[in-house]
């Protein structure tokens, strides 16, 4: 029998960088405008220093397929364990159609062809399903992919930056830099998406999941985790400034806002440099979604497995034991978002999808931070490879303030603080969809009648 094959140390911060660094989030970010750059710095500290610390404790102690949601459900039990497993879930199959949705617009840059409505609900169901597929294997099988998106993403997020200097320096800026427009905006507008920046420091528990495919994952989890968060950081802020540079902040388009970068920077929305860029870019989405898959799936089939998700979600394939009925109701979430999609009133579809997937990702994560604090002192005598250092009033601290800070964000995110018509069309619908999305997970735990 051939020995299963395992990650190394590189190929374990490639994925987690393949995993957290999402490129189609630069553009939301940027949309901040030159504040994005004091909340860039100060969420580092607040929010990704705790949070990576919390998540190397817990992932190395408690390894397995579970994740996030075998925490919760250790410190909180399976009711909460089932609120975690179903948003945690939710989430991917509206980020998937959210990408989904821009694929075609890709497609037409790298083709020239341009695609109606029913040309472009097939690509983007053919982008869904064959995600789906490739989820159906597992993850050591897709290494080449992680790694080869990993890499395309910081080449993009280099080559925009490195523009962004050169054009900064040659033809000037699209935005102002001055020292007052660094400072943070509270500009209700700018502040619902410094969501996405949270959302981009997210995902290192993903890496995991992965445990069971390492080399040695209670070295390699802290490691992978602590060097791919100093290189994410870096190139998201790097990138950043490459589209503050081409894009005035009122114009920057949330779905297309890197490749309209690379267009405004080398001033050309056609040639061979803007159809490589428009296709890495592509290639990046299928790293995004791949890499998130194994992670959710197996999350979401280890609970149903444990009675905290529907029976659906537990079905293995008899081959390799992957979870292929969380994968299989991934594509089928998708496609009617997909096929609906076309109807509905707010018509900037990637936003419209990518903040709901938000407001249901950031909800799975607010236990995460009191269940570490519950769990190191009410299982002091489990064994902890990587310990976070500190004492109480230092833990609390680690626990308190990234829960607040994802707690607030997710207000200015899907609650209209205003009443303009603008405001209610783009943040109303949110709200309604995040609203039914919790019921249907309160539903479940019902229906399960779980305790």
């Amino acid at each position: 029998m051939n020995e299963k094959k395992k990650f190394s140390l590189v190929s374990a911060i490639l994925s987690v960088i393949c995993v957290v660094f999402v490129a189609e989030a630069a553009a939301p970010v940027a949309a901040i405008g030159n504040s994005q750059f004091f909340w860039w710095i100060f969420l580092l500290v607040a929010f990704l220093l705790p949070y990576g610390l919390i998540s190397s404790e817990l992932g190395t102690t408690y390894v397995g397929e579970g994740g996030i949601y075998d925490w919760v459900t250790k410190a909180f039990g399976h009711r909460w364990g089932s609120r975690v497993s179903w948003y945690y879930w939710i989430n991917f199959p509206l980020w998937l159609a959210s990408l989904a949705v821009i694929v075609p617009d890709l497609l037409t840059i790298i083709t020239g062809m341009e695609f109606d409505i029913v040309t472009s609900i097939i690509i983007e169901l053919i982008f869904t399903w064959v995600i789906i597929w490739i989820s159906f294997y597992p993850v050591s099988d897709s290494i080449w992919i992680l790694n080869g998106a990993a890499v395309i993403k910081m080449i993009l997020a280099l080559l925009i930056g490195g523009l962004g200097v050169y054009v900064a320096f040659t033809k000037g800026m699209a935005n102002d830099f001055t020292v007052n427009s660094l400072l943070p905006s509270f500009d209700l507008n700018s502040l619902s998406f410094v969501s996405v920046i949270i959302f981009n420091m997210l995902g290192f528990e993903v890496i995991c999941t992965f445990a069971d495919d390492m080399e040695n994952p209670m070295k390699q989890i802290p490691q992978a985790i602590i060097v791919a968060g100093i290189v994410i950081a870096t190139i998201y802020i790097f990138s950043a400034f490459g589209i503050g540079v081409a894009i005035p902040v009122d114009q920057i388009n949330t779905g297309s806002g890197m490749i309209d970068s690379f267009i405004l920077l080398t001033g050309s929305n056609t040639g061979w440099f803007i159809v490589l860029m428009a296709f890495f870019f592509l290639l990046t989405l299928f790293g995004n979604m791949i890499s998130w898959s194994l992670g959710v799936n197996n999350t979401a089939c280890y609970a149903a497995e444990n009675g905290d998700m529907p029976k659906v979600f537990a079905k293995r394939s008899q081959k390799n034991k992957m979870p292929i009925g969380a994968a299989i109701m991934n594509g089928v979430i998708a496609t009617i978002v997909i096929i609906i999609a076309p109807i509905l009133p707010n018509q900037d579809l990637f936003w419209a999808f990518f903040s709901l997937n938000l407001v249901m990702f950031l909800l799975s994560y607010v236990p995460m931070f009191p269940a570490f604090y519950k769990l190191r002192y009410s299982d002091p005598d489990t064994d902890r490879p990587f310990r976070v250092k500190g004492s109480k009033g230092l833990l609390k601290a680690y626990v308190i303030v990234p829960m607040i800070i994802i707690i607030i964000s997710l207000i200015f995110t899907a609650v209209p603080l205003s009443f303009d018509q603008a405001t209610l069309e783009t943040q109303l619908p949110i709200l309604i969809g995040s609203i039914i999305f919790i019921i249907i997970g309160e539903l479940i735990i019902y229906v399960k009648k779980i305790k």
